[in-house]
This record gives structure tokens, C-alpha cells and sequence, in this order.
């Protein structure tokens, strides 16, 4: 199929190039840094940025989307559902 956006660079701002769904993990990253996550089901959701070494606890009302750069979505403390990662 044709790609009329392939040659653009991609952005934080520009929309997802890629989704895959998330399954929150103490330990292990994620494949790759999320631009940002989609929530199916708000709640709170425990993340360490791209650049952090710490974990953070956001408050999110869902269905809805998280404008952080996350390089790992934790398993204890989020109660948030149907995580999406969207990558370029």
C-alpha cells in the first residue's frame, strides 16, 4: 500500500507510526520508548520516563491519552487498563 507519510520525519507531536498493548512489568522496559500511551480505562499508571531513573504516578482519566515519553509502565500501583504504547 502506498505511504504518503513515510519520507516525513517523525515528530513527538506527529501521530503514531505503530501500537502495541502493554503489559505492565516491575523489571523489564519496554521494546522501544513510547512517544506516549493510550488508556482504555483511566485509573493511575506508573511509569519511569525516557529519561528517568525513578517512577512516577500519573492520575489519568480514560479512555485518554499520556503525553509522556515512557521508557517502562510498572505493574505495581497501576490500575489503569487497556495500555497502548504508540511509538514512530
Amino acid at each position: 500500500m502506498p505511504d504518503a507519510y513515510q519520507s516525513h520525519a517523525p515528530s513527538p507531536s506527529a501521530p503514531a507510526r505503530r501500537a502495541e498493548a502493554v503489559t505492565p512489568n516491575d523489571a523489564t522496559d519496554l521494546g522501544h520508548v513510547a512517544k506516549a500511551l493510550y488508556l482504555g480505562q483511566g485509573g493511575d499508571i506508573v511509569v519511569i520516563p525516557a529519561n528517568g531513573t525513578e517512577a512516577v504516578t500519573l492520575k489519568a482519566h480514560g479512555p485518554g491519552y499520556v503525553a509522556v515519553q515512557t521508557r517502562r509502565v510498572l505493574a505495581t500501583g497501576t490500575t489503569a487498563q487497556q495500555i497502548v504504547a504508540l511509538f514512530d
